[in-house]
């Protein structure tokens, strides 16, 4: 996802990628061409040591613990990244003036909440939308479903298990989630940051489609011929994920941007733009068989 995004900003900003894995900077630096430092958001000294090196008009908050069962398993890494990682940032950010702040969230923070990781980034997105009013810094998050071939996502590990076991072990094919890709992914965190007048203070989501595991799977079978099996589900797990739940349709409006649909969330505002069910994975449009192997495709390509 940040290599992602220094791709596509690089030719308009000076972008800095950190993290503080050093083997993945130095990757991340041949790949992109953009300077990268190591950088540990829970680590607040050192953050303001960036932010006063490189002086940044704009943060966009990648980090994370992302995977859930590793999340319910050492809850305390995920609090320290995900919460307080993100109120280091607000707080760095404000005291340092920066100007704009874009968090990165996931359909697994809109209620009903199933598992710490959804907690953490819940939190994080009322963090920042309450902090956009108390300063100059503009604060929004887009919040988004699995995206396919980023880390924490199936598909690098199926493919993994594709080539070292000649078969494909998966803990859900029955559950549903949202996929998109990560170009897809960065467009929209781009497109935040283009409209951050109109969006400060929410979090801003795209009108997704959703797959079920066991039609992907199928897919991915018959285009390279690697079975799949289902082995027993991950703590924390779901059949299904929400993308805007049931109590914060009253909280959210629809939104058109560059021609697509949005969904733009404000906890502080009423609006009444949307009503019924809850846009959740198991009611949203499904994947074409062609979008999936599209999907595929643009990571096992590389």
């Amino acid at each position: 996802m940040g290599k992602e995004l220094a791709k596509q900003l690089k030719n308009d900003y000076r972008v800095i990628l950190g993290a503080r894995n050093n083997g993945n900077n130095l990757f991340a630096k041949m790949e992109t061409g953009c300077e990268t430092i190591p950088l540990d958001i829970v680590n607040y000294h050192g953050l303001i040591d960036c932010i006063n090196e490189f002086k940044p008009e704009i943060i966009i908050h990648a980090a994370a613990t992302k995977f859930v069962d590793i999340s319910e398993i050492y809850p305390m890494e995920c609090i320290d990244i995900n919460i307080i990682g993100s109120q280091n940032v607000a707080r760095a950010a404000i005291e340092k003036g920066v100007e704009t702040v874009i968090g990165i969230s996931t359909d697994k923070a809109a209620p009903p909440v199933g598992n710490i990781y959804g907690h953490s980034k819940a939190i994080m997105e009322r963090l920042f939308s309450g902090m956009d009013k108390k300063s100059l810094t503009r604060f929004a998050c887009v919040r988004f479903g699995n995206i396919a071939w980023s880390t924490g996502s199936v598909f690098p590990i199926w493919a993994k298990m594709a080539k070292e076991k000649g078969k494909i072990e998966t803990t859900g094919p029955h559950m549903r989630r949202f996929f998109f890709t990560v170009k897809d992914a960065a467009g929209l965190v781009i497109r935040a940051l283009n409209n951050i007048d109109k969006i400060h203070g929410g979090v801003l989501s795209l009108k997704m489609k959703a797959a079920q595991v066991e039609d992907l799977l199928n897919v991915w079978s018959e285009s390279f011929g690697t079975p799949w099996e289902k082995i027993a589900e991950r703590p924390g797990d779901k059949l299904d994920e929400v993308l805007i739940g049931q109590s914060e349709l009253v909280h959210t409006e629809i939104l058109s941007l560059d021609g697509s649909e949005h969904y733009l969330l404000n906890f502080s505002n009423k609006s009444s733009s949307l009503s019924g069910d809850e846009i959740a994975s198991y009611n949203a449009e499904r994947l074409s068989k062609e979008e999936m192997i599209d999907l595929i495709k643009s990571g096992i390509d590389k």
